[in-house]
């Protein structure tokens, strides 16, 4: 139990950490201090260093992603060919869902945001397979199905947009309303921000 205890200590405090100072720059040590721990090695000790506590955070809500992205995945492949809003929609909703969850949450869609913005290159095996599990490879492959015949350089310039876009939204909302502007109601924003990612990835091209 102590050790099960350990462990989450760390992955809640990696969770804020990589959040707020990124994952390549987290200080290991800083999250050890936050989570209580003595011993400056446990994160190696529990999760044989910062690429295994990573997956251990994506983990966190993969399962509930997944859930969510192919049962909207569903709906949207049940859909006409030409209809993208259903598929951004599976993109945005189970974002915005995870979000209200709470602060980890909105973490754990920071980080990602921060994941997808790197060269995929970069990613561990383990790291891919974190991702996958949330079913947004599924979510993206229809998406690029269903998007204009653009090149394949601009098609892959707007899904990375949409991405930070749909995310980032998604954070800033739940940051205001800690404490900021009066923000649309959740199905309203919900479908303007699937209206707004619609139109990114499907603009004409110049």
């Amino acid at each position: 139990m102590a050790t099960q205890d350990t462990r989450a200590g760390l992955v809640d405090a990696a969770t804020r950490i990589f959040a707020e100072d990124g994952v390549a720059t987290a200080s290991l040590v800083e999250i050890t201090r936050r989570a209580g721990q003595r011993n400056r090695g446990a994160v190696q000790y529990h999760f044989g260093g910062r690429d295994g506590l990573l997956v251990a955070v994506l983990s966190e809500h993969a399962d509930f992603l997944g859930v969510r992205e192919l049962e909207l995945l569903e709906i949207a492949r049940a859909r006409p060919d030409d209809d993208v809003a259903s598929v951004i929609e599976a993109i945005v909703r189970p974002a915005v869902e995870l979000a209200e969850t709470g602060w980890r949450g909105r973490c754990y869609l920071a980080i990602v945001g921060e994941i997808v913005e790197r060269d995929p290159a970069t990613r561990s095996p383990e790291v891919v397979e974190a991702l996958a599990r949330t079913g947004g490879y599924e979510v993206y492959a229809l998406l690029r199905e269903r998007m204009p015949a653009y090149d394949e350089e601009l098609r892959t310039e707007r899904l990375a947009l949409l991405t930070s876009f749909v995310l980032g939204t998604v954070a800033r909302r739940a940051r205001a309303e800690e404490g900021g502007r009066a923000q649309l109601p959740l199905e309203r924003f919900v479908d303007n921000l699937v209206d707004l990612g619609t139109a990114m990835v499907t603009a004409r091209a110049r």
